[in-house]
C-alpha cells in the first residue's frame, strides 16, 4: 500500500520505540509534512527524522494525539482482514478467561485496536468508536463481529467524549438485529439490566469485576454502604453475597430506578437507596450519626485532565475521610479509583493520610486492579488506569 508520509521532530521517536503507539501533534515535523495536508481518518507511513520508517498510523490533524499507530510494518496497514484478525486475537483471550459472553472483548491500544472498544451482553455486542480513522472502518467492525460471534443485535453507541475531540458526530445506532433498549448482564453470578439509552459508557463497567468479586468475600452479614453506585455494581453483588443490609447512593434518577430493579431481578429485599450528590449525602449520614460495616467509594475519575491533579487529590482525599468516618470500629474501606492519573501508590498516600487526618489506625488488605478484559500494555501508561484498595479501620486501636 502507498501511504503519505508523516515525519517526526528529531527524537520524538523515543517513546514509540519504547512501546507506545500515539503521536502528538507537536512532535510532528510540520515543515516536512504538514498537518493540515491530511485528512481526518487517513492512514500514513511514519517515519522518524532521519527518515527510518517506524510504521503506520491513523491521523486525525484536528486532535491533540494526532496519530495513532496502528501497525509497526510500514508496509501494512489497517484492513478489513487485519482488523478481523486482531479482533478474533481478543477473543480468543476472552474466551480463555470467562465461562459466559460477558466482557469487554477490545480495549483499544490494548488490542492494537486504537479508538475501538467492544463489549458482550450475552447476545448483544456493544461498539464503541472514538477516532476518526477507526469510524472509517466502521462497516468492517461490524462484518468482523457478525462473522466471529454471530450475535442477535449489535449497537454502535458512539456517543462518548472523545468523538468531539475528533471532529465526529455523536450517535446511538442499530447496525444489526432487534432494537434493544436493556443490556443484560452476569457478573460473578449476579444478574443485571442496564438501560441502554442514557447508561455510561457501553452501559456497564466490566473493569472492576475482580474487585467487586473480593467485596464479596467480606460482605456475609454486614451492612453496606455502596456510594456512586450507578446501576448497583457493588451493593448488589454484596447483597447477593450475603450482606445484610446495602445503601446505594447516586445523583442520578435514572441510576436509582436501576438498583431497585436489580434488587428485584436478583430477589433481594434489602436493598435500599439515596439518590443525592455523593458528598452531600455522605456528610448527611455522617450528621446523622449512622454508621456501616462496609462502605464502597468508586467515583467517576476526579481526575480527569493532568492540570486537575491537585484538585483531584483533595477531593479523594475528603471523599475517603468522608468514607472513613462512616465505618464501625471494625470497618472495612473499598476505596477505587478509575483516574489515569491518579497512580495505585498515590491512592494509598491519600488513604494514609485521611486516616492520620480523622485519628484512624488503617490497615491495607488487599490492592486490586483492572480485570484481564482490559490488559495492560506495559509500554503505554494509559491503559493502567482502575485500583483498588481493602482498607481496615479500627479506632482507639493506638
Amino acid at each position: 500500500m502507498n501511504f503519505p508520509v508523516l515525519y517526526l521532530r528529531k527524537g520524538a521517536e523515543r517513546r514509540l520505540r519504547a512501546g507506545h503507539l500515539w503521536v502528538y501533534s507537536n512532535e510532528v515535523d510540520i515543515q516536512r509534512s504538514p498537518l493540515t495536508q491530511f485528512e481526518a481518518g487517513t492512514q500514513a507511513e511514519l517515519r522518524a527524522s532521519n527518515d527510518k520508517p517506524l510504521g503506520v498510523v491513523f491521523v486525525n490533524p484536528h486532535a491533540l494525539i494526532c496519530g495513532r499507530l496502528i501497525s509497526r510494518d510500514a508496509a501494512q496497514g489497517m484492513t478489513p482482514n487485519r482488523l478481523t484478525q486482531r479482533m478474533e486475537t481478543a477473543l480468543v483471550l476472552r474466551e480463555r478467561l470467562f465461562d459466559k459472553p460477558f466482557y469487554r472483548w477490545v480495549f483499544g491500544d490494548s488490542d492494537g485496536l486504537s479508538g475501538l472498544v467492544i463489549d458482550r451482553f450475552g447476545d448483544t455486542v456493544v461498539v464503541q468508536i472514538s477516532t476518526a480513522g477507526m469510524e472509517q472502518m466502521k462497516e468492517s467492525i461490524v462484518r468482523a463481529v457478525q462473522r466471529l460471534v454471530h450475535p442477535k443485535a449489535i449497537i454502535l453507541k458512539n456517543d462518548g467524549k472523545m468523538r468531539k475531540v475528533e471532529g465526529l458526530d455523536t450517535y446511538i445506532e442499530q447496525a444489526h438485529g432487534p432494537e434493544v433498549s436493556l443490556l443484560e448482564v452476569e457478573e460473578n453470578g449476579v444478574r443485571f439490566e442496564v438501560p441502554l439509552e442514557g447508561g455510561q459508557k457501553t452501559g456497564w463497567f466490566y473493569d472492576h469485576r475482580m474487585n467487586r468479586q473480593r467485596l464479596q468475600a467480606y460482605a456475609p452479614g454486614k451492612r453496606v454502604l455502596d456510594v456512586f453506585s450507578y446501576v448497583g455494581g457493588w451493593g448488589i453483588q454484596a447483597a447477593c453475597a450475603g450482606a445484610t443490609q446495602v445503601t446505594c447512593v447516586d445523583a442520578s434518577s435514572t441510576a436509582i430506578d436501576s438498583v431497585h430493579h436489580n434488587a428485584s431481578l436478583n430477589g433481594l429485599e434489602n436493598v435500599e437507596t439515596i439518590e443525592s450528590d455523593a458528598f452531600d449525602a455522605l456528610k448527611a449520614l455522617a450528621e446523622e450519626k449512622e454508621k456501616y460495616d462496609i462502605v464502597v467509594l468508586d467515583p467517576p475519575a476526579l481526575i480527569p485532565r493532568r492540570r486537575d491533579q491537585k484538585a483531584g487529590e483533595q477531593a479523594y482525599a475528603r471523599l475517603n475521610q468522608l468514607g472513613l468516618r462512616l465505618l464501625e470500629r471494625d470497618g472495612i474501606l473499598v476505596s477505587a479509583s478509575c483516574s489515569m492519573h491518579l497512580p495505585q501508590e498515590k491512592l494509598v498516600d491519600i488513604i494514609r493520610g485521611s486516616g492520620r487526618k480523622i485519628d484512624r489506625f488503617v490497615q491495607l488488605l488487599e490492592q486490586g486492579h483492572q480485570a484481564p478484559d482490559h490488559p495492560i500494555i506495559p509500554g503505554i501508561p494509559e491503559t493502567d488506569y482502575i485500583k483498588s484498595c481493602f482498607v481496615r479501620s479500627l479506632t482507639g486501636f493506638m
